[in-house]
């Protein structure tokens, strides 16, 4: 007899544990940090050319969208930070219980927005 698979799956619907959620959150901070990489390294390259250039990149960083850019990159940064050591954390075999799993996913989630957040009011 054939088990019984779903035929349709709502993938909107599915409610994912926390701690999954974060293994999400990690991919995706990993994948931002690569594709912000390039425009990083353009504004530090601009910056360091000549005085012209510098002014050119400070008014590129005063802009709105390259505000919200870097947020985002120094969110993934922080995200990306503190759920690889708890990943690093886990392989050692530390926190490997389910409670304390969750409880490390909540704190690493939390703080990686506690500190954007106040990073983020103080640089902009």
């Amino acid at each position: 007899m054939k088990p019984k698979r779903p035929v349709y799956l709502d993938l909107l619907r599915i409610r994912l544990p926390i701690t999954a959620k974060v293994s999400l959150l990690h991919r995706i901070s990993g994948t931002l940090l690569a594709l912000v990489t390039p425009l990083v390294i353009y504004l530090v390259d601009l910056s360091l050319v000549d005085a012209e250039s510098y002014e050119r990149a400070v008014v590129l960083l005063q802009s709105g969208l390259i505000k919200v850019l870097l947020v985002a990159a120094l969110w993934a940064l922080l995200h990306h930070l503190l759920s690889g050591i708890r990943f690093l954390l886990i392989d050692m075999e530390v926190g490997v219980d389910i409670e304390t799993a969750r409880r490390s996913a909540k704190w690493v989630t939390l703080g990686a927005l506690g500190a954007t957040l106040l990073l983020a009011l103080l640089l902009l």
